[in-house]
């Protein structure tokens, strides 16, 4: 078998620092030089406890990579004491409770954090993250505009931080393995790649649907830079459906396919972008549509389709489509490969229908990142990846907002219409 356990891929207005003028600004860069030997301790900080798998990953890997945490935070209560509960009765001590970042990102002896916050978050806690020499594992999508993407971007790799992505996919064994085939030619000329990802309901919906006290949150540090607002409980819950929140089904959906897309293929961003789409079966109260169309061009010479419905869950479909065959990806899950077809191919070394991709070696996603917090080597999300994914996300969501084509300027790392 191939071993692919660390694989690398291709290439604010206003003081982010704003609370008691961040505390951390004096503080000295985290240099692992106290992890000098193997059996030092690696401390984790959990910002944004609400996505519970998280922290059950770090908690699940803590003792074979040596890591704790030992600090969360969480604007809500009942997501930080029950993320400070789970802490201690995994690891017999509780963490340090916190309802503000920048109080964590303070505590000289954590080493890295975890960023499950919502969407709009995640670049101003990465900044102020990587400026106070905290490594970071970051939720996807990494950014939500262009210029909060750049600025994080530039700041993690200014401060030489290490950072993985939350597109876990890329870690599954067939994610893996298709991309060793592809790479190797195993599909021919790529020529078009899609997915149709669809559901009855909108995943927001049973986000916000739940019953959130105002006494109970802190809701300006919820806002953060967004326009102040009176307090909303699906707002907050449901904050995926909310357009200044979140970038709907492109940063939440699409983006797991997109990244997905890079990953195999090795191609880092689109060059165009169109997007059609609405709210067609869902006429409520949330700004995200229910319903997107997306074709995104490749300089390397393929298409990508990209859709979602939320009103039926029929004809859910991921394709690799070559020259040679098709790789049909619908399956994610960590046990099963995915599967060859010679549909569509007059190639006389067309693929052999029914023939699985073969296994390759892989490694946990949150334990490849903290294996690399100690070996320092590339984890298999780098920040990279967040870039590559956010622009595909933010082209494909402007093209709708603006009913546009969107063309991406590598060298000037903008996007306009075109």
């Amino acid at each position: 078998m191939v071993s692919l356990r660390y694989y690398s891929v291709m290439p604010q207005g206003k003081d982010f620092w704003s609370r008691r003028s961040f505390v951390a600004a004096s503080l000295p860069a985290v240099s692992y030089a106290r992890m000098a030997g193997v059996n030092d301790r690696i401390n984790i900080g959990i910002i944004g406890c609400g996505r519970r798998n998280l922290l059950k990953e770090v908690l699940q890997f803590q003792k074979e990579t040596n890591a704790a945490i030992t600090a969360v935070c969480d604007t809500w209560n009942q997501q930080r004491e029950a993320a400070v509960e789970a802490v201690k009765q995994a690891s017999g001590a509780a963490p340090k409770a916190f309802v503000h970042y920048q109080d964590l990102l303070a505590l000289r002896d954590v080493d890295a954090v975890v960023i499950g916050t919502p969407d709009h978050q995640h670049c101003t806690q990465l900044i102020a993250a990587a400026k106070a020499g905290k490594d970071a594992y970051v939720e996807k999508p990494l950014a939500m505009d262009m210029k909060e993407l750049i600025a994080a971007v530039d700041t993690v790799k200014k401060h030489n931080r290490l950072v993985q992505m939350g597109t876990q996919i890329r870690s599954y064994p067939h994610s893996l393995s298709a991309r060793q085939f592809v790479q190797a030619g195993g599909l021919g000329k790529m020529l078009k790649i899609e997915q149709s990802r669809n559901s009855y309901r909108p995943y927001w919906h049973g986000y916000g649907d739940r019953k959130i006290a105002e006494k109970d949150v802190d809701w300006k540090a919820f806002l953060m830079h967004r326009k102040y607002r009176p307090f909303s409980s699906q707002q907050y819950g449901g904050w995926y459906g909310f357009r200044e929140f979140s970038r709907g089904p492109h940063s939440n959906l699409m983006v797991h396919f997109i990244d997905l897309v890079h990953f195999v293929t090795g191609a880092s961003a689109p060059k165009r972008v169109v997007t059609l789409g609405g709210s067609y079966r869902w006429k409520d109260s949330y700004t995200a549509p229910d319903s997107v169309e997306t074709i995104l061009e490749y300089p390397e010479g393929f298409l990508v389709r990209y859709n979602t419905t939320f009103g039926s869950s029929a004809n859910n479909l991921f394709k690799f489509i070559g020259t040679r065959g098709v790789i049909d990806a619908r399956v994610w899950n960590w046990k099963q490969n995915w599967v060859l077809s010679d549909e569509g191919s007059a190639e006389p070394d067309k693929v052999k229908t029914g023939e699985k991709l073969p296994d390759v070696d892989s490694t946990p996603h949150m334990k490849n990142w903290l294996e690399c917090l100690r070996s320092r080597k590339q984890p298999i999300a780098p920040i990279e990846a967040g870039y590559s994914h956010s622009v595909a996300v933010i082209m494909a969501d402007e093209a709708y907002i603006r009913g546009k084509r969107m063309v991406y300027n590598p060298a000037k790392r903008s996007i306009a219409e075109g």
